[in-house]
């Protein structure tokens, strides 16, 4: 069975690696903004922190069911 590279665009490596970045990516904006003057309005500060949250929780749902722990 030949895999496509459309197919490994959509696996759940990839997919966990593109979280990973969009995270950092957040963190940095986050930090940054925080870091100058308030350029940003706090409205649109609190989405970025609601997103990497959810990004967060995206990310350890997914190594979870990429890496299950073994039983005891």
């Amino acid at each position: 069975m030949t895999v496509s590279p459309f197919e490994d665009l959509r696996s759940p490596q990839r997919q966990l690696i593109e979280w990973q970045i969009e995270h950092a990516d957040l963190d940095a904006l986050i930090d940054q903004a925080s870091l100058s003057t308030p350029t940003l309005d706090e409205l649109s500060l609190r989405r970025m922190k609601k997103r990497r949250l959810a990004l967060r929780d995206q990310i350890a749902r997914l190594q979870v069911i990429m890496d299950p722990k073994e039983p005891a």
